[in-house]
């Protein structure tokens, strides 16, 4: 039998080799495991996917034809925009696709909010939904449903009318589209603005917590409601610019039917909100570190059937916002249920985690839901980060761990490490410098029961805390 010799390497103890190697996603699930849940089907008569699709192709048709003009006549520079010198790029677009400026201007607002191009500065770039647009229906029904999402962007309100009722009847739309959802068919206009009307003077009540004196007889009458014709047609217009619902003369009177493409988005919608009549009472009331503490302990479907109750009952930008500014707090396990909660969102939140990846610690999470976003299996997305990134991540994933689980489970994180060997490990845990490295290996000697690894580690911990090599 023989024995290690005092100078042979540390890697070459068996004791110190990390045996099972495995992806880095298993990372991820130590302390939650996503698995997939059967998505809740929908109402009979709804098309296919594909077909659905199809349709979704047909209405960003220009844009996809002027986003991919874009691509080829300016690269990464072209943006139909008007300046100085040449002839402006809307008008050469416009020649070379038969098209007026105005197609070309709506054109490429669709294409912009659809997430085909993406501008950075004063240029744009292909999109990533524009190179998969051909092959994927997924991310064409995603493109589709950012266009639906942003119908109040595609057409100019009217003028003259106040931002607040603009808002109003943005917000209460919703209820407009839920009442075409559940008569499937066509709905007299008369009847929406009956509800729109309605809706908005429930918005007004909620929002009035104080009651107001009664008004002298002489005084002003408010608004009120006279202006809500104008916007409800504008409402309807936009929403049928992108391909939601139609709008029909009709013998007496002008209805309103959702297309298929339409019910299915109101129908995606619906099923969401009413997840929220389903949740556990108090989380949904709660802020977003509350609401993720509670999901904590919970397995992955029923946290997603929370995340989708507490994302209902707000509007989406303050949600992503909110969820945003956990991830940005210090508690690893709340970082990374953040990210859970951002992938319910979807393509809402696009915008705003893509712009996290330029803050270092949420860079990696960052990159992860963009990838799976994109449609990268989970077990293959960590490719996209480079070794120290994945470094990083592993160690932040072992704080949450080490804060918040069991010895035996930070042992078996370590098996989630992209090195091959502890000593490998260990040395790019010390150069990839987060701020828990320390704590981590600390606990990580302490629960380990092999004691050459454990010393090993401690050695480590030493050194990072006095600076050493």
């Amino acid at each position: 039998m023989t024995s290690r010799k005092p100078d042979e390497p540390l890697a070459r103890n068996s004791r110190l080799r990390l045996v099972r190697p495995r992806s880095l996603a298993t990372a991820r699930r130590a302390v939650t495991t996503r698995r997939t849940r059967p998505a809740p089907r929908p109402p009979e008569g709804t098309p296919p996917r594909a077909e659905l699709a199809r349709h979704a192709r047909h209405v960003l048709a220009d844009a996809v034809r002027i986003a991919r003009w874009a691509a080829v006549e300016g690269g990464a520079r072209t943006a139909p925009r008007t300046g100085p010198g040449a002839v402006p790029p809307q008008e050469r677009a416009a020649a070379a696709l038969d098209l007026t400026p105005g197609q070309v201007r709506a054109g490429w607002d669709r294409a912009r909010l659809a997430g085909l191009v993406e501008l950075h500065g004063d240029t744009a770039r292909p999109g990533w939904r524009l190179h998969a647009w051909d092959r994927d229906d997924s991310a064409v029904l995603r493109g589709w449903v950012a266009l639906f999402d942003a119908w109040s962007l595609v057409h100019p309100a009217p003028e003259g009318v106040a931002p607040g009722a603009v808002a109003e009847v943005v917000e209460a739309v919703p209820q407009v589209l839920s009442l075409l959802q559940l008569s499937q068919g066509p709905v007299p206009v008369p009847a929406l603005l009956d509800l729109l009307g309605q809706r908005v003077e429930e918005l007004r009540g909620e929002r009035c917590e104080v009651p107001v004196p009664e008004r002298a007889p002489e005084a002003p009458a408010e608004a009120g409601t006279a202006g809500l014709p104008a916007l409800l047609d504008w409402a309807l217009e936009g929403l049928a610019a992108v391909g939601a619902l139609t709008l029909d003369p009709g013998a007496d009177e002008r209805h309103a039917t959702l297309t298929p493409l339409g019910n299915w988005a109101v129908w995606v919608k619906l099923e969401q909100i009413c997840v929220a009549a389903q949740s556990p009472a108090g989380n949904i009331e709660q802020s977003a570190e509350d609401m993720l503490r509670g999901c904590a302990r919970l397995t992955p479907g029923p946290a997603r059937d929370e995340y989708r109750a507490w994302l209902a009952a707000r509007t989406l930008s303050s949600a992503v916002a909110e969820l945003l500014a956990v991830a940005r707090g210090e508690d690893a396990l709340l970082r990374g249920l953040a990210f859970e909660a951002l992938r319910v969102v979807g393509a809402p939140a696009e915008a705003e985690v893509r712009a996290t990846v330029a803050e270092p610690p949420l860079r990696p999470y960052a990159l992860l839901w963009l990838a799976e976003y994109e449609g990268a299996d989970p077990d293959d997305a960590q490719e996209v980060l480079t070794r120290e990134e994945a470094t990083w991540l592993w160690v932040d994933t072992a704080a949450a761990v080490a804060d918040h689980g069991e010895s035996a489970l930070l042992v078996r994180h370590l098996d989630s490490a992209v090195q091959g060997t502890v000593p490998a490990l260990l040395d790019e845990v010390r150069a990839v410098g987060h701020p828990r490295t320390v704590q981590v290996l600390v606990a990580l000697a302490a629960a380990h029961p092999d004691p050459a690894l454990a010393k090993a580690v401690r050695r480590a911990a030493f050194q990072v805390h006095t600076g050493g090599a």
